[in-house]
């Protein structure tokens, strides 16, 4: 909208007529502030001393009505939604794939991942990989100690006084046959190397297959395993960083529109943080931070699937409030703000307070109602 209007001071007075000489120059200043993605502009225009406008002929300007509302400050930045944490399963030992599961299917520990020759390769918990048979008489160790937790944590050590250290002991020996009957293998009492597979994750979902079968053992990964959960990963430029805290929660909005809340995860230097090579662009992200963002609500975020997402960091927020743009906003001698309020065919100068500004808009507070028209440069 745009409207001729006579600026009329503070006191209510019609400025006295411009002269020809020793007229005062009007300057346009523009003050941008940008932190962290967040911008802030305000246009900014100097008044004569004591809060009165530089004599000027009427001019046109547009005018915008005072909204009330929320404002917040805060970046959005593109990002994946993807299964967490992929992992090559690499196996040990010799023999032919006999069995494989399918691409999605989810394993939980103490189950079979594959088949070697026939028999079940067991997941279990664990960060350290398997490097020998483990049964009597081997020397004490970390292997043995992860092994026995996950026999009472499967329930094979019930009764028995079992306790998670680096000794294989007679109850252990116990607990390993119960584990073999119930997989229907013969019970020796040892494990042999090859027939478990230890990785960090309780349980994992099968993201692809890198063997087929009748395919022998080798040094390539028989298969790629991820979490069960879906995360979201973002990879933010290095001026939008500081924004993203340690478990500092965000919002996530999905392909289909839908929004879930989320607390940031990890944060991590180079490649994707999610296994891959690349970035949740797809870009390459090999100097770039990754963050991994735990979504709140799994079933949500699987119903979406795999997909691209936007995450929003919120920072200050302010609901209720009086908004204009800060183009709005005009700079007073003395310091301070104020604003032009459209009455009728002339305008009235208002000081008002500043608040918080985010995405080229200003909070204010004063003498002005929602709904008023105030001025703006066109």
């Amino acid at each position: 909208m745009s409207r001729t209007v006579e600026t009329t001071a503070p006191d209510g007075t019609s400025p006295a007529p411009a002269r020809k000489k020793h007229r005062k120059a009007v300057v346009a200043l523009v003050l941008v502030a940008a932190l962290g993605g967040s911008g802030a502009l305000a246009a900014i225009r100097p008044w004569e001393h004591h809060g009165t406008a530089s004599a000027q002929p009427p001019v046109s300007h547009g005018t915008v009505a005072v909204q009330k509302g929320s404002l917040s400050t805060g970046i959005q930045v593109g990002g994946a939604l993807s299964y967490s944490t992929p992992t090559p399963v690499i196996t040990s030992g010799h023999g032919t794939i006999t069995a494989l599961p399918a691409v999605g299917a989810v394993v939980k520990a103490g189950a079979k991942l594959y088949e070697v020759d026939g028999r079940p390769v067991v997941l279990l918990t664990g960060d350290r990989p398997m490097w020998r048979d483990l049964g009597p008489d081997i020397s004490d160790g970390p292997d043995v100690e992860q092994l026995k937790r996950n026999l009472i944590k499967l329930g094979h050590a019930d009764g028995l006084g079992l306790t998670a250290d680096q000794k294989f002991t007679p109850a252990t020996v116990t607990a390993v046959k119960r584990w073999q009957k119930a997989l229907g293998e013969k019970q020796t009492g040892t494990v042999s190397l090859g027939s478990v597979v230890m990785l960090p994750q309780a349980a994992v979902r099968v993201q692809q297959l890198g063997a087929q079968l009748g395919s022998a053992l080798g040094a390539t990964a028989v298969m790629t395993v991820s979490g069960t959960d879906l995360v979201a990963t973002v990879q933010p430029a290095d001026n939008q960083l500081s924004q993203f805290k340690p478990n500092g929660r965000v919002t996530v909005k999905l392909a289909d529109g839908s929004t879930i809340n989320g607390r940031i995860r990890s944060l991590v230097h180079g490649g994707s943080g999610n296994g891959g090579d690349n970035g949740p662009d797809g870009s390459g992200g090999a100097d770039k931070t990754t963050v991994t963002i735990a979504l709140d609500h799994q079933r949500q975020a699987k119903q979406a699937g795999p997909s691209s997402v936007t995450v929003t960091v919120v920072g200050e927020t302010v609901s209720d409030a009086l908004i204009v743009p800060v183009t709005a906003l005009l700079a007073l001698d003395g310091g301070g703000y104020g604003v032009q309020v459209v009455s009728g065919a002339t305008t009235r100068l208002v000081r008002i307070q500043l608040g918080l500004v985010a995405d080229a808009k200003a909070q204010i507070t004063g003498d002005v109602q929602a709904g008023a028209q105030v001025v703006i440069p066109k």
